[in-house]
């Protein structure tokens, strides 16, 4: 009987699920959006139960398109929009309150209170990362803080908390643990060590009664309830979205890189056993442990990325779905003098100025929407560009080359325009779902269906390679007026 592998890609705007084979080929998947709330500008929540009932339901989709019985899944993977902080009641499972997405804005003030204390520099020593609402320290703060009595029963042991990965272990099994790559992302790890660290605790308020169990990110996590599908079926594999990317791409080696082109964009560099901190404003953060020790990343995180043509779809409406994008950007010559500085959620790595917001330069009345629309393409492309120029000055090496994945890398205009704006090979992967990929690796590796990172790196193939066809010149003069269109934005607050 022939078996696979499940993944569990929870992203931040759908659930989805994909089966695979072992030669790392989706033989099935489904997918489900789920509701996006808004409660205050800047604030993002999701329902728990609603991101829980769209995962459960496209994980039973997926099995039966693929014409399979539950007994054939070998392990199931589960990757995860990271950050994204989830408190539930320890006996009931009902959650204490919506979870407060990644991208969410409203404990900022919080992370102002804690930087004027001084405790910025212990946080970016221990953790790898900026003090900022980005991470979930402060969003567990602020709900303990706001929902009556919450603090009282936290403190007492009846709370969990879990990024969105525990929380859905939790569903399915029962068990309060999560993976060490997605812990490094709370702002409560202390990433040397591995651990959940006191002082970070005491910093921002929060009981240690709460945390899940901490476990390596390919490994044996408990076994999935019998009346889920009908079968229990073992957990073996969990990681951070982008760190399943990571692993997906097979970057294995220090300097190999990927960038992953989602709602936002996230670039990430391994750089091997020891952890690298970062003079320009990047994150250290925990790659994954397959069990063997500790594996390190700087990552550089883009806000706004695919974002931005969702944004055109369906609030200027000047495209009917995001694929028209790439038609429209080609439809010109170039951006016609248009710069495109999505900040909708403020500018991430490497300013990190939350108050920032997005503004649009170099309009005229001859501005057409292929114009907006390529100006927009374009700006995923810079936006990643600074992080590749910080990454390579942090880690004294060129980068050589650049794997790509997610949604918006189907994209051909961005993928050209980010080779030439980049001077460097793009490489699309054959299978751009690579977060899913590489959670459903870390599972196989735990229950032997596959042998060793040798078999990972065997499966990987390349779809299309894109090289650089601007002159160094061009390229200069475009990235020039990029930084200006930038300093300009972060002047306007």
């Amino acid at each position: 009987m022939k078996t696979y592998i499940m993944a569990l890609d929870q992203g931040t705007t759908s659930s989805r699920a994909i089966i695979f084979d072992k030669g790392g080929i989706p033989i099935s998947s489904a997918r489900k959006e789920f509701r996006q709330i808004f409660p205050k500008p800047g604030w993002v929540e999701h329902d728990p139960l609603e991101i829980w009932e769209s995962q459960k339901s496209v994980a039973c989709m997926a099995i039966r398109k693929a014409g399979i019985k539950p007994e054939q899944i070998a392990s199931i993977g589960i990757a995860n929009q990271r950050e994204t902080t989830v408190l539930w009641d320890r006996n009931t499972g009902r959650p204490a309150y919506n979870a407060i997405v990644w991208q969410c804005r409203r404990t900022s003030d919080i992370c102002k209170s804690i930087e004027a204390d001084g405790k910025g520099e212990i946080i970016r020593r221990k953790t790898g990362l900026l003090l900022d609402a980005y991470f979930s320290a402060t969003k567990i703060k602020w709900i303990l803080d706001k929902v009556p009595g919450l603090r009282r029963k936290a403190e007492a042991g009846e709370i969990c908390f879990g990024t969105v990965d525990s929380w859905l272990l939790f569903k399915l099994t029962g068990e309060h643990l999560t993976d060490v790559s997605n812990a490094s992302r709370t702002m409560l790890l202390n990433i040397k060590t591995g651990k959940w660290d006191k002082e970070l605790l005491e910093i921002f308020g929060v009981p240690e009664k709460i945390l899940p169990g901490i476990k390596p990110s390919s490994g044996y996590f408990g076994k999935t309830k019998k009346e889920i599908f009908g079968k229990e079926i073992s957990v073996g594999g969990i990681a951070g979205d982008q760190q399943a990317a990571l692993f997906g791409q097979a970057c294995f080696e220090r300097g190999s890189a990927k960038n992953t082109y989602g709602t936002g964009c996230f670039m990430l560099v391994n750089t091997g056993e020891k952890p690298v901190f970062s003079e320009n404003h990047l994150l250290t953060t925990i790659a994954w442990d397959i069990g063997d020790g500790i594996e390190y990343a700087l990552e550089g995180s883009v806000f706004t990325g695919g974002e931005v043509i969702k944004w055109l779809r369906d609030s200027l409406k000047i495209m009917k779905s995001a694929s028209e994008s790439e038609d429209m950007a080609e439809r010109v010559s170039d951006n016609g003098g248009v710069y495109f500085v999505p900040a909708f959620a403020g500018l991430g790595a490497p300013y990190w100025e939350p108050d920032v917001r997005g503004t649009v330069f170099g309009i005229t009345s001859g501005t057409s929407p292929y114009n907006i629309a390529r100006a927009a393409l374009e700006s995923i492309a810079f936006q990643s560009r600074d992080l590749i120029e910080c990454l390579q000055e942090d880690l004294g090496i060129k980068i050589k080359s650049l794997k790509v994945d997610g949604g918006a890398c189907v994209n051909n205009f961005l993928m050209q325009f980010q080779s030439d704006i980049l001077g460097i090979p793009v490489v699309r992967t054959a299978v751009p779902e690579t977060t899913a990929l590489g959670v459903a690796c870390l599972a196989g590796l735990s229950c032997g269906y596959w042998k060793s990172k040798k078999d990972i790196r065997k499966n990987w193939r390349a779809d299309k390679t894109f090289k650089p066809e601007i002159t160094s010149y061009e390229r200069e003069l475009r990235i020039s007026k990029w930084k200006k269109a930038v300093e300009a934005a972060r002047g306007f607050k």
